[in-house]
C-alpha cells in the first residue's frame, strides 16, 4: 500500500462484493453507519408527499406557498446548524458519539413532527429533524471512509450514497400506503423515527474510526480495528502510513498555533476546499433537491391532478434514484470520480432543456377558459369575472391570476375548454362531482407525459455521479488533521445552498414560470461542468495519507483544453 497507487478498476466492485463472506466487519461498519444516509434520503423523500396532505389539513399552508416552503426548508435551516456544529463534534469527540447525537435529535424532531397540532409545531420538529440530518451527512460518510480499505473506499461510500437513494423510495413507499390511514402525513413523518432508534443500538456496538483513535493517541485501539478491516499482508504498512500521518501533523501542531487561518493559508486545505465546497454548491444548484422535494408538486405543474397519480409517478423517480446510485457502487472505482462527474452533468444538462421545453409547450398551449362552462357552476373565481380580456384566458392565466383560483377541466376532454372557478372544497367537489379533474399547480397538457421523462433522465443521470461523487470526494481529499473542520465547512456548505434553493424554488415557478427555473438550473449545469474540468483532481485508488500530498503538487488547470505534459500528468 505504503509508495505505489493500487489500481482502482472493475476489480475494485468485485473485491467490494466479495467482502460479504471474505470480510463481513467491514460491511457491518459501513452499512450501520450509512443509516444516517437512509434518513437523510427518507426526510428529503417523505416531505414531498406530506406537503401534498398537511395542505389539505392546514389551509393556511395550502393558501402560502411561503408556509409550505418553511416547512421544507426550515428542516435545511437545521441542517446548516447540525453541519457547523458536527465538523467540532467529530473531531472533538469522534465519528462514533456524532452520529449517535444526530439519531437522537432526528427521533425527537420525528415524534414533534407526528403529534403537530399546528403549522408551527410542525416547524420546530423539522428544525430537530434538521440538526440531526446535518449532523448525520457529514458523520456517516467519513466514518465509513475512515473504516474503510484503500481499494474500495469509493465503493463502501457510495454506499452512504445508495442508502440516502433508498431513503428516499421507501419514504414514497410509505406515502402512498398512508394515504388512505387517518393522520395521512403524521404517520409518514413518524415512522422515521424507526430507523433512528435502529441505528443508535447498531452503533452502541461498533468501534470509534482508527484514524480519529490515531489521532487521540489511542494506537492500541486503532490497530486492533485496523487488523479486522484490512488483509494481513496489508495491514502493517497502512498502520505505518496513518502513524507517519498523525505524526505529521501533531509535529506541525506544536510548532505553529492550528486555526482557520493557518488551515485555509494551507495549499493541499485550500484546494481540497475549492474541490469539495464546489462540487457540494453545485450538487445542489443544478436543482437535485427540488426534483425530490417537490417531485409530486412538479408532476401536478406537468398536468397530473390526482394527489395519488403524482405520488406513484414521484415513486418512479424515486426508484430511478436508488438505481442510479447502484450503478455508482460499480462505476466510482472504475471510472474515476471526474470522469463520472462530468458525463453525469452532461446528461443533466440535456434532461434539464428537454424539461425547459415541455414546460414551456405547457404554459403556453393549456385549455382555454370557456365563459359557458363556468356559468355551470356557482362558485366562479372573482379575478376572471372581473378581468377586461376574460375571452382571452386560458388555464394558466387563471391559475396565475390568483392563488384563490383554479381550473375545472371538460368533463369529455381535459384538452377542451373548462371553467375558472374560486379554489375551496367545495368547488374541487362540485368539480369532482362531474368526472372532472381539479387544478390548481398545472394544467392539462398533451406533453405532460414528457415532463415525467424528462424527470427521470434528469435522475438517472445526476445520481449515478453528481448524487455520488461529492460525498466521495469530500470524506477523502482532506488532510486528517482538518478533516472534521473541512468535512464540517462542506456539509454546511450543502445545506446553505439546499437552503437557498428549496426556498426559492416555489417562489421561481410563479415568478419566472416552471420552464425558466429549469432553464436556470440548466446553465448552472453548463457551469459546473468546467468547474469539474478545471478545480477538481481525481482521487481514484489514492491512499488516504497520500490525497494530501497530491493537492500539494497539484496546479489548478484553467487552460483544461491545453494537453499536459508527462510530468503535470503523473503529479495530478
Amino acid at each position: 500500500m505504503e509508495g505505489g497507487v493500487p489500481e482502482a478498476d472493475m476489480s475494485a466492485f468485485r473485491e467490494c462484493l466479495s467482502l460479504s463472506w471474505k470480510n463481513p466487519y467491514v460491511l457491518r461498519l459501513a452499512f450501520s453507519a450509512g443509516i444516517g444516509g437512509l434518513l437523510f434520503g427518507y426526510d428529503t423523500g417523505v416531505i414531498s408527499g406530506a406537503l401534498l396532505y398537511i395542505r389539505d389539513d392546514f389551509k393556511a399552508v395550502d393558501a402560502k406557498t411561503w408556509l409550505q416552503e418553511a416547512i421544507v426548508s426550515m428542516a435545511l435551516a437545521g441542517a446548516i446548524i447540525g453541519a457547523s456544529v458536527g465538523g467540532w463534534m467529530n473531531d472533538r469527540f469522534g465519528r462514533k458519539k456524532s452520529i449517535i447525537v444526530a439519531d437522537t435529535l432526528f427521533f425527537i424532531g420525528s415524534v414533534i413532527m407526528a403529534a403537530a397540532p399546528n403549522p408551527s409545531i410542525l416547524i420546530v420538529g423539522r428544525v430537530f429533524v434538521g440538526l440531526g440530518v446535518g449532523m448525520a451527512s457529514m458523520a456517516s460518510p467519513l466514518y465509513i471512509s475512515e473504516a474503510s480499505p484503500t481499494r474500495v473506499r469509493g465503493a463502501l461510500v457510495s454506499l452512504n450514497s445508495f442508502l440516502i437513494t433508498g431513503g428516499q423510495f421507501l419514504s414514497y413507499l410509505i406515502n402512498l400506503a398512508f394515504t388512505k390511514a387517518p393522520g395521512t402525513w403524521r404517520w409518514m413523518l413518524g415512522v422515521a423515527a424507526a430507523p433512528a432508534i435502529i441505528q443508535v443500538v447498531l452503533m452502541f456496538s461498533l468501534p470509534e474510526s482508527p484514524r480519529w483513535l490515531f489521532r487521540k493517541g489511542r494506537e492500541d485501539e486503532g490497530k486492533a480495528i485496523l487488523k479486522k478491516i484490512y488483509p494481513p499482508n496489508e495491514v502493517e504498512a497502512e498502520i505505518q502510513a496513518l502513524k507517519d500521518s498523525v505524526s505529521l501533523e501533531i509535529q506541525e501542531a506544536e510548532t505553529s498555533d492550528v486555526s482557520i487561518v493557518k488551515m485555509l493559508k494551507t495549499t493541499s486545505v485550500r484546494r481540497g476546499l475549492y474541490a469539495g465546497m464546489g462540487l457540494q454548491i453545485f450538487q445542489q444548484f443544478v436543482g437535485i433537491n427540488t426534483v425530490m422535494y417537490y417531485s409530486p408538486t412538479i408532476v401536478q405543474l406537468a398536468g397530473f391532478a390526482s394527489n395519488q397519480t403524482a405520488m406513484l409517478l414521484s415513486l418512479i423517480t424515486s426508484g430511478l434514484n436508488a438505481f442510479g446510485s447502484i450503478l455508482s457502487i460499480y462505476f466510482i472505482d472504475k471510472t474515476g470520480r471526474k470522469k463520472l462527474a462530468l458525463f453525469s452533468l452532461c446528461g443533466v444538462v440535456l434532461s434539464l432543456a428537454l424539461l425547459t421545453a415541455t414546460f414551456y409547450e405547457t404554459e403556453t398551449h393549456s385549455p382555454m377558459i370557456s365563459a359557458i362552462e363556468t356559468s355551470h357552476f356557482n362558485s366562479t373565481c372573482p379575478a376572471f369575472t372581473t378581468a377586461v380580456d376574460s375571452r382571452e384566458w386560458d388555464c394558466m392565466t387563471c391559475l396565475k391570476a390568483s392563488p384563490q383560483c383554479g381550473f375545472c377541466a371538460s368533463g369529455f376532454n381535459k384538452l377542451l375548454p373548462g371553467a375558472c372557478l374560486i379554489s375551496n372544497d367545495a368547488s374541487k367537489n362540485e368539480c369532482k362531482k362531474d368526472d372532472r379533474a381539479w387544478y390548481t399547480k398545472g394544467c392539462p397538457s398533451k406533453t405532460g407525459w414528457l415532463a415525467i421523462v424528462g424527470m427521470g433522465l434528469y435522475i438517472i443521470f445526476f445520481s449515478p455521479g453528481m448524487g455520488t461523487v461529492p460525498w466521495v470526494v469530500n470524506s477523502e481529499i482532506y488532510p486528517l488533521r482538518y478533516r472534521g473542520v473541512c468535512g464540517g465547512m462542506a456539509s454546511t456548505t450543502v445545506w446553505v445552498s439546499n437552503l437557498i434553493v428549496s426556498q426559492s424554488f416555489l417562489s421561481l415557478t410563479q415568478a419566472i414560470g416552471t420552464a425558466w427555473t429549469f432553464m436556470l438550473f440548466g446553465c448552472v449545469a453548463v457551469v459546473a461542468i468546467f468547474f469539474v474540468i478545471i478545480f477538481v483532481p481525481e482521487t481514484k485508488g489514492v491512499p488516504m495519507e497520500e490525497v494530501e500530498k497530491m493537492l500539494d503538487e497539484r496546479a489548478v488547470q484553467l487552460k483544461f483544453w491545453k494537453k499536459r505534459s508527462v510530468a503535470q500528468s503523473q503529479k495530478i
